[in-house]
């Protein structure tokens, strides 16, 4: 007997009814993916994410009641196995930072193709994070321009190895399995990286190691945060 796999469950938030039908019809033109339920504010996002424990919840950032942010900061602190993906019309860095640090898995604009959305939310499902080109672009930029200002304090043999390993978006219970080590010795060891490179979450750690030339930009995804 064929097992049938399992599809990726999602919850949509977005505060206008049209752009919301509009990505259910995108997102479900995939096989894999299925919306569960729908939300037009953060409160009721809230509501259905706790009732549904999806896969992936897939939120606005500007929505009524509660924002995609604060919705984000929520989910990390009550249901942290379920990954968020960020698609908004907002590209400004403030946001995307401020999405990142609130635990996001991804960020993608709503100018991306169907393609792009779908992967995306593959990507977030499977413990990697997603970020849009345009954005990656952007950020990338303003760090080279920080690292170049900012002396940074180099990482050890150790640090980078666990840096790399993240950088591929591996968890730290994989990280540990490759290196002979402990999960709560790979989260030391994230602790001085974030430390040593003024970063906030496994994104921006990633990214200033590579604007630093510690990783190549070949050398995968965006790391699961």
């Amino acid at each position: 007997m064929v097992k049938t796999k399992a599809k990726i469950n999602i919850i949509l938030a977005d505060d206008h009814n049209i752009v919301r039908a509009g990505i259910r019809q995108l997102l479900e033109s995939a096989k894999d993916i299925q919306v569960v339920a729908e939300a037009a504010d953060g409160e009721e996002a809230q509501s259905i994410i706790q009732k549904y424990k999806p896969d992936v919840a897939v939120l606005d950032i500007q929505m009524p009641k509660a924002s995609g942010i604060e919705v984000t900061r929520w989910v990390r602190s009550h249901l942290p196995e379920v990954g968020v993906l960020i698609l908004t019309a907002y590209d400004d860095e403030p946001y995307v930072m401020a999405v990142l640090q609130a635990g996001a898995n991804g960020y993608v604009l709503k100018t991306a193709s169907t393609d792009e959305l779908i992967q995306a939310v593959r990507d977030v499902h499977e413990g990697k994070s997603a970020l849009d080109p345009a954005i990656t672009k952007k950020l990338m930029s303003n760090l080279f321009k920080t690292s170049e200002k900012t002396p940074v304090e180099p990482l050890t043999d150790r640090e980078l190895d666990v840096l790399r390993l993240a950088a591929k978006g591996y968890t730290n219970k994989s990280i540990g399995v490759q290196l002979s080590i402990s999960d709560r010795t790979v989260q030391g060891h994230l602790a001085h990286i974030f430390a040593k490179l003024q970063a906030t979450s496994r994104t921006e750690a990633v990214m200033r190691g590579v604007s630093l030339g510690w990783i190549p930009q070949s050398s995968g995804g965006i790391p699961e945060e």
